[in-house]
């Protein structure tokens, strides 16, 4: 467990020359939200397709933020990945990163931010492919949209969510935060958009299952995108942008043939396989299993297929076996898609 108190150079958002905020008394003093995991990529979509992740078993598999207000902001981290933060300066961390980029939006609605005591609860692994700076940024948003009294709309919050991630990433990224903040598969638009970031909710055959297994090790996603070209041969985007549309295709259509066909991915995968040993053995196990189909979870190092319910058994056991081979401590989850996103738990 770390507890962060921010240095006196951070400004006071609380104290600045705005308007206040109608009927304040009204306003919880304290919410905790939850942001769930997610998938960017989904295999044939390369930062524009994004899952949130909801294990079948009930447990919770995202991370949680209590935005509670105070005369001084802080921040806590605890959870059983707490320590994997490390000694990171509090600056550094993507909840302190959201709450500095909230309170300049509300700066430029001429709104009052106010200070706030964080608590962050860190369920998912980082550097796991998981989603898990997504879930914090997401999770703590939420949480100080909801002690705020909801200022900004939802396009307005997937923006100020998407600059954080991308800050974190390179670029503006969008394929995480916007399955986590608004559940289910979600294709994103036009990023540019001046009316803010635009998102479509695929559609997803409830027969089928997600099998993720997590190895245990970090691929930072820094890295990971290093190893990427910066340019594609035209056969190759060809290739790409065949296989993302025929997967809207398939999905809109329930396919399982087509699915099946093209939820892999050409582009990100052969570049950073190498990055996960056994990653190409388990994916292989799978498909003996009856995988449909899968890859790695964003830029790994978990990975996922795709099953109906009646392989995921022998799925799940084939890619475990695959990656202990390797000597990880696997740990893995049956999932399907979350439909919900981020929500408020008290």
């Amino acid at each position: 467990m770390n507890t962060f108190l921010c240095p006196p150079s951070l400004p006071n958002y609380g104290q600045t020359n705005c308007e206040s905020t109608p009927d304040e008394t009204s306003l919880p003093q304290r919410v905790m939200a939850y942001a769930p995991a997610s998938m960017g990529n989904f295999a044939a979509g390369f930062d524009f397709l994004g899952a949130a992740l909801r294990p079948l078993n009930g447990e919770p598999m995202g991370n949680v933020v209590e935005a509670a207000r105070a005369e001084t902001l802080s921040l806590l981290v605890e959870g059983p990945y707490a320590h994997r933060l490390g000694g990171c300066e509090p600056m550094d961390n993507l909840v302190m990163a959201a709450y500095r980029a909230y309170c300049a939006a509300l700066s430029e609605r001429n709104r009052c931010a106010f200070s706030v005591a964080l608590r962050l609860e860190m369920h998912l692994p980082p550097g796991s492919g998981l989603g898990s700076s997504a879930s914090s940024i997401v999770a703590t948003l939420v949480s100080l949209q909801a002690v705020h009294g909801h200022p900004l709309s939802i396009k307005e919050l997937l923006a100020v969510a998407g600059r954080v991630e991308g800050a974190h990433g390179g670029g503006l990224h969008l394929d995480n935060v916007a399955p986590s903040f608004l559940g289910g598969l979600r294709l994103i638009l036009d990023p540019s958009d001046e009316g803010g970031p635009e998102t479509r909710s695929l559609p997803w055959p409830e027969d089928l299952w997600i099998v993720v297994a997590y190895p245990g090790i970090e691929v930072p996603t820094a890295m990971a995108r290093q190893a990427l070209p910066q340019e594609l041969p035209l056969q190759q985007s060809v290739l790409f942008a065949r296989n993302a549309a025929g997967l809207v295709n398939a999905l809109h259509s329930g396919d399982r043939g087509d699915i099946a066909r093209t939820l892999w991915d050409p582009v990100a995968e052969p570049h950073r396989a190498a990055f996960v040993p056994g990653f190409l053995s388990a994916k292989k196990a799978a498909q003996i299993a009856g995988a449909l189909g899968g890859s790695l979870s964003g830029s790994g190092p978990s990975q996922f297929a795709v099953c109906t319910p009646d392989r995921v058994s022998a799925v799940e056991l084939g890619m475990r076996q695959a990656l202990e081979a390797e000597g990880y401590e696997v740990r893995t989850w049956i999932c399907a898609l979350d439909p919900r996103g981020a929500r408020v738990l008290s």
